[in-house]
């Protein structure tokens, strides 16, 4: 079920994913114009409505020894994307699985392994799900940022 957000939603928010483990709620409040017990409470009610989902590190997986890092196009019949999509998640070296709403090409699938004997096995396994690769692509980097839109918002916590 959505929410509408206010402000104060939307400027904690933005704090904490530009960086949510490093950002006291003190600083976010002082940012945006109000309590730290307000910033704190409005956390907890954004984490109870599902808009905050977790929290996760980034991992820099060459650093940690898994230099090989694959992107899958897969396709895979669009009544059953759910139970691929499971299935995938219990491949040991898949780190992110993403369903798409388009027919073909409708799951991209992120891989992680320290050779090609891993890869191959991931492709593999892949194929005896039934799945069809369309395309593997190795992957040398990937930025993220926040969504932006509420950094472009002024903190009138007023609305």
């Amino acid at each position: 079920m959505s929410r509408q957000l206010d402000n104060v939603d939307r400027g904690v928010l933005h704090h904490l994913q530009l960086d949510a483990r490093n950002t006291t709620a003190q600083e976010i409040a002082e940012t945006i114009g109000v309590s730290p017990s307000t910033v704190r409470n409005r956390i907890e009610q954004l984490e109870e409505d599902s808009v905050i989902m977790g929290y996760h590190p980034e991992i820099d997986y060459e650093a940690a020894n898994l230099p090989l890092r694959v992107l899958f196009v897969c396709t895979v019949p669009a009544t059953e994307r759910a139970s691929y999509v499971e299935r995938m998640l219990d491949i040991q070296g898949v780190v992110d699985v993403r369903e798409m709403l388009t027919g073909r090409r409708n799951i991209h699938v992120e891989v992680v392994g320290t050779s090609t004997e891993d890869i191959t096995r991931i492709t593999d396994t892949l194929h005896e799900l039934g799945t069809t690769v369309e395309s593997s692509e190795i992957m040398r980097q990937r930025r993220m940022q926040p969504f932006d839109h509420y950094h472009f918002q002024e903190w009138d916590v007023d609305e």
